[in-house]
């Protein structure tokens, strides 16, 4: 098919750089080595559709888990017990200057963010996460997306975060004593393991904010080795292609290019170990889709398409192939059952 990538590029795209705040490694460009059967979606099939099952966990705002949980019909996409997912997930005609041959893509778009049914009128996050199960960083994993920037006027009037691209990460470094004043949510202790979740913000600046005289649209990285976020850059409204890479350092790298080609090692916007970790592994790919949480205002309606995971080399694990609805049957002996699993 035209619009997916080759399953094997050149390995030639690695190549020495220098890290933000650290030292010089190989980085791998996203969308490097061997596509990985089984993950991802393409929406191209005319009967994609996604189960919400009811209320959406919330257990980083309550502790509360509401089973079932949602997920994709085809078993690829599910909700997060952590923050439950988007309320409105929908495959839909893919927007002007997409993929070449592309026909559907995917919509997520959130209201109520927080606790089901108890606005608590301050920014919120969903989570949309991709079913899998964790690679070694020594297989040098490294995801793409394509990503629809609405015009600024579909934007939600709102300054602040709106939408993330995002890795779960997990690794036996202890933490720093500069991280002591890390956010509680973003770093958590899973019985010898720290669990970090490294990514890609889009933040918008609104013209009707009194601190702003123009709308705006750009990337914030997270994080450096103190936790700060990191500055990427300015967005303009159409396609945009984000990747993420975690490489055998366990050095997480960051990269946007405008419209839908390949990403190349100049569309790196920075490096970092965040946290001052170093992944060992990551376990699943999200997305963060964020609104005021008023209980009455919509997020900014993204559109995402053709999300792919690469790997270099080997450590897939027992990495599950995915066929259709036979994946739920699979998937019964609980490989989510612990936090954004």
């Amino acid at each position: 098919m035209a619009r997916v990538q080759g399953r094997f590029s050149s390995l030639a795209a690695l190549g020495l750089v220098l890290l933000v705040a650290g030292p010089a490694v190989a980085q791998v460009v996203p969308g490097t080595g061997r596509r990985v059967s089984g993950f991802g979606d393409d929406f191209e099939d005319p009967g994609w559709s996604y189960k919400l099952n009811g209320k959406k966990s919330s257990m980083e705002q309550d502790g509360r888990i509401r089973f079932p949980k949602g997920k994709s019909r085809n078993g690829r996409w599910e909700e997060s017990t952590k923050r439950g997912h988007p309320d409105y997930v929908k495959r839909v005609s893919t927007p002007a200057g997409g993929l070449p041959g592309s026909k559907g893509a995917l919509l997520l778009q959130s209201r109520d963010t927080g606790i089901p049914g108890r606005p608590s009128g301050r920014m919120m996050q969903d989570d949309f996460l991709a079913s899998s199960n964790p690679v070694n960083a020594g297989s040098n994993p490294n995801y793409v997306v394509r990503v629809y920037v609405p015009p600024f006027d579909q934007f939600e009037n709102r300054s602040g975060s709106t939408f993330g691209f995002r890795l779960g990460c997990r690794t036996k470094d202890k933490p720093q004593k500069r991280n002591r004043n890390r956010n509680l949510f973003e770093i958590i202790r899973l019985g010898n393991e720290e669990a970090y979740w490294p990514g890609m913000f889009v933040q918008f600046q609104s013209k009707d904010d009194p601190k702003y005289s123009r709308d705006k649209a750009f990337i914030v990285c997270r994080a450096g080795r103190t936790g700060k976020e990191f500055p990427g850059l300015e967005l303009t409204p159409g396609w945009w292609t984000l990747g993420l890479s975690c490489t055998a350092d366990g050095s997480i790298h960051y990269y946007a290019s405008p419209g839908v080609d390949r990403l190349t090692a100049n569309d790196r916007i920075g490096s970092s170990y965040p946290y001052n970790f170093h992944a060992e592994r990551v376990v699943t790919m999200f997305f963060n889709i964020c609104s005021a949480d008023d209980g009455k205002t919509w997020s900014t309606p993204w559109v995402v398409d053709d999300p792919a995971m690469y790997v270099t080399g080997g450590g897939l694990g027992q990495f599950l192939e995915v066929r259709g609805d036979d994946d739920s049957r699979r998937r019964s002996g609980g490989l989510f059952k612990k936090l954004f699993r």
